[in-house]
């Protein structure tokens, strides 16, 4: 287990809080309900994050300790880790407009009322795209299944609803790619994460990683993939996406956060930028979405009764997530490989939400572990 200095803020609540949280944490992975897990949590953009580890980083195959710098898949959080803050950098310096027409920068992006889908509504999720689709199913290679993506068909107008698409994620990737004049995982590199100190963060990680990565789900001839994207779209497009295919720590994420969008002086955001991405778009449109990030009372919301009404977060189908509160309240970065011991997310879910609920709790004491029986 390792632990850092706490943060200001709140720093007694803040320990006992994390202590609270990370105790559960600890029972979820002692019980053989995840293989292991990492733990970051902090009070707005200063101090050091206090970090716990537990487990292994696997059940299946070659196993390691888990500890602070163990690599994770982090799925979905891609979005917006990687994805979210370059579309907003670019639009920081100019180079686009958040409600620029995506087809002025991706004219493959065809169809049928596709005209008036813009970038933020890509951002949103109210662009009109269908949640997913099988892509790893189709003929070809990625550069077929890549132009298949760009032209799916809307199943809604664009702007009426709010519809979780990574298929919209996808198609903002291939905007930056576009607009930054560079490979995806290139443009990352350079607006996000050089600018930002993420060393242990990108895509495609290389070879030597691999002993402290955590694994994912076994295939079904009994390997198991250990820093190859477990998103089978993401494998079938090359491993670089917008939706999915970043490998990273809670060490990076936690300095992300904190840096990126807690901090005055973000390196990468304009305040003006960060405002707009935490504000909520879609009020009235069946979700609470800001630019990328889920917002307090959307279906998606994993941060529980006590957390603060501006909290933003995200999670990732492998078992991860992040949360935050923009006024410079409690954050939190929760790193497991869930999908090792199957799909079923339901121990993640739960965990998620007692995890933030510790942390925000006024009165934060010993408290049943999630599916747990009480005594």
């Amino acid at each position: 287990m390792t632990t850092i200095r706490p943060a200001p803020g709140d720093p007694e609540r803040l320990a006992r809080g994390t202590a609270a949280a990370a105790a559960l944490v600890a029972a979820a992975v002692a019980s053989g309900g995840l293989p292991g897990a990492v733990l970051a949590t902090g009070w707005g953009a200063e101090g050091e994050p206090l970090v716990r580890a537990f487990g292994r980083t696997a059940v299946t195959g070659p196993a390691a300790p888990v500890t602070a710098d163990t690599v994770y898949d982090l799925a979905s959080l891609t979005k917006v880790t990687a994805t979210l803050p370059a579309v907003l950098g670019l639009a920081g310096t100019g180079a686009l407009g958040l409600d620029d027409p995506v087809r002025r920068h991706l004219p493959g992006f065809a169809g049928a009322g596709k005209d008036a889908v813009t970038v933020r509504h890509l951002l949103t999720h109210t662009a009109g795209l269908p949640p997913h689709r099988p892509l790893h199913e189709l003929p070809g290679g990625p550069a077929d299944r890549l132009a298949a993506a760009l032209a799916e068909p809307l199943v809604t107008a664009p702007g009426t609803a709010v519809a979780y698409s990574d298929l919209g994620f996808v198609a903002l990737g291939e905007v930056v790619r576009a607009v930054a004049g560079a490979p995806l995982d290139r443009a990352v590199r350079e607006l996000v994460l050089d600018p930002l100190g993420l060393a242990d963060t990108r895509y495609r990680p290389p070879a030597d990683w691999r002993g402290r990565t955590a694994a994912t789900e076994p295939r079904p001839d009994g390997s198991v993939p250990v820093g190859t994207v477990h998103d089978e779209n993401a494998v079938a497009l090359g491993g670089v996406c917008g939706h999915a295919g970043l490998f990273g720590t809670a060490g990076d994420l936690a300095r992300y956060l904190q840096r990126g969008w807690l901090a005055a002086d973000s390196p990468i955001l304009s305040p003006d930028v960060r405002a707009e991405a935490l504000r909520c778009q879609t009020e009235g449109l069946g979700g609470r979405r800001g630019l990328g990030w889920t917002l307090r009372g959307d279906r998606w919301d994993h941060m529980a009764r006590h957390w603060p009404s501006d909290g933003a977060g995200h999670t990732g189908f492998t078992g991860t997530s992040v949360a935050l509160a923009p006024s410079g309240g409690p954050w939190a970065v929760l790193l497991t490989n869930g999908v090792h011991l199957g799909r079923d997310a339901s121990a993640v879910v739960a965990l998620r939400r007692a995890v933030c609920d510790a942390l925000t709790d006024p009165d934060p004491g010993p408290r049943t572990p999630p599916g747990a029986r009480p005594a």
